[in-house]
Parts: structure tokens; C-alpha cells; sequence
């Protein structure tokens, strides 16, 4: 049997079209003939964090409807009001790439389930995936307590993983000229091409064979 073909996934947990992307991202992952390896972005954190005022709430949830028809993927009524309408927290993707990159470094194979298990708290459950206490909440109940142990306490080697992360997903998007996420990076070494997002709107077949002929 060949090698399975690497795919390297540029993300945010807070990014709602990565959301929508997670349906074929899944069943991709679960191919014994690729290799899905995660790279958050930090797109909306440290600087990219913002405010949740009422014009950005308006079109956050503007956007959703869009990702929720291409896609198929649920926004509730209950992530609507409790989480897009709380003015009292920051739209900061810090605190679940920092869980996320603690779920890396524990459990590496657990990884996708675990953003998988934020994105539905926060878009589903309307429970908000910026707060520390809920991540940890999320992750005891994947049975992951020694990572909500680090995310409450973080250490020095969580912190450099997760800016070493960012930092090489930011590089990764600028050598590629990727505009946004989600993307994904197709191949090893020096040969490696991008794919855009729209690649995870369609199909699994039809993604597939893109990913094969890059």
C-alpha cells in the first residue's frame, strides 16, 4: 500500500466556515489513504480577537446562514442569543487553540474530535467556546482532564507550542498566498500545492480526486 498523502488543514476553532468544512474534514481524516495534520491560524487571536458588538454579531450571524445553506451544518437559536448576543467577552480564538494545541501535545489522534466537540458546544449547544471554563468543561467529558489541568494553569511549553503553531500556519499561509481559512496544504516537503475552500463544499469524491491529481 502507498503512503497515505499528507494534507495539512489551515483553520481557526472560531472560524464558521471551518465549521461548515468539519462534515468532509471528518470523513477525509477517517481515509486510511491521507494523512490530516491540524494547523490553527490564530486568526482571531491576540490582535485578531475583537469585540462581539451588535453590527459584528449582525453579520457573524449573516455569514452563518450562508455556511449553514452551503454546507448543511446547524447554527441554533441558542448560539444566536447566548453567544453571539453576550457583550460582555471578547470573539478571541486564543483560549481553544491553546486547548487544542494541549490536546496535540497529550493526544495528538484526538485533535480533530476535540475542535470537532467546540465548534458543536459553541454553534449547537450556544454555550461559548472563548471561555476557558467551558473548554475545560468539553474536555473532561472526552476523558482529556490532564489538558483542562494545563489550559487552567498553562505552562511554559503550552504557551511556546501554541505560538510556535500560529507562527508556522501564518508562514505556511503566506508562502502559499492563502487569503483565509479554511485551506488546505497538499503534499510533503518542496512538493506541496493549495487548495482553496470551496474544495471542502462539495463532495467527498469529488474533493478526493482534487486532492489525488495535486
Amino acid at each position: 500500500m502507498s503512503a497515505p498523502i499528507h494534507i495539512t488543514y489551515l483553520f481557526d476553532p472560531l472560524c464558521g466556515w471551518c465549521y461548515g468544512a468539519s462534515t468532509l474534514l471528518e470523513q477525509l481524516a477517517a481515509r486510511a489513504d491521507f494523512a490530516v495534520a491540524l494547523a490553527p491560524t490564530g486568526l482571531f487571536a491576540g490582535d485578531g480577537a475583537r469585540p462581539m458588538d451588535d453590527g459584528f454579531a449582525a453579520y457573524a450571524w449573516s455569514n452563518d446562514q450562508r455556511i449553514s445553506r452551503s454546507s448543511g451544518q446547524p447554527f441554533s437559536e441558542a448560539y444566536r442569543r447566548d453567544v453571539l448576543g453576550d457583550r460582555t467577552r471578547l470573539f478571541d480564538s486564543g483560549p481553544a487553540t491553546l486547548a487544542l494545541t494541549g490536546v496535540a501535545l497529550t493526544a495528538p489522534d484526538r485533535e480533530l474530535e476535540a475542535l470537532k466537540a467546540f465548534q458543536v458546544v459553541r454553534y449547537v449547544e450556544g454555550r461559548d467556546s472563548t471561555d476557558i471554563g467551558v473548554l475545560s468543561e468539553v474536555l473532561r467529558a472526552m476523558n482529556l482532564s490532564e489538558v483542562a489541568a494545563r489550559l487552567a494553569a498553562p505552562d511554559t511549553a503550552l504557551i511556546a507550542a501554541y505560538r510556535a503553531r500560529i507562527e508556522a500556519a501564518r508562514a505556511e499561509m503566506r508562502r502559499f498566498g492563502a487569503n483565509g481559512v479554511p485551506a488546505l496544504i497538499v503534499g510533503t516537503g518542496d512538493d506541496r500545492r493549495l487548495m482553496q475552500a470551496n474544495a471542502l463544499f462539495g463532495s467527498l469524491d469529488v474533493l478526493v480526486d482534487g486532492l489525488k491529481a495535486a
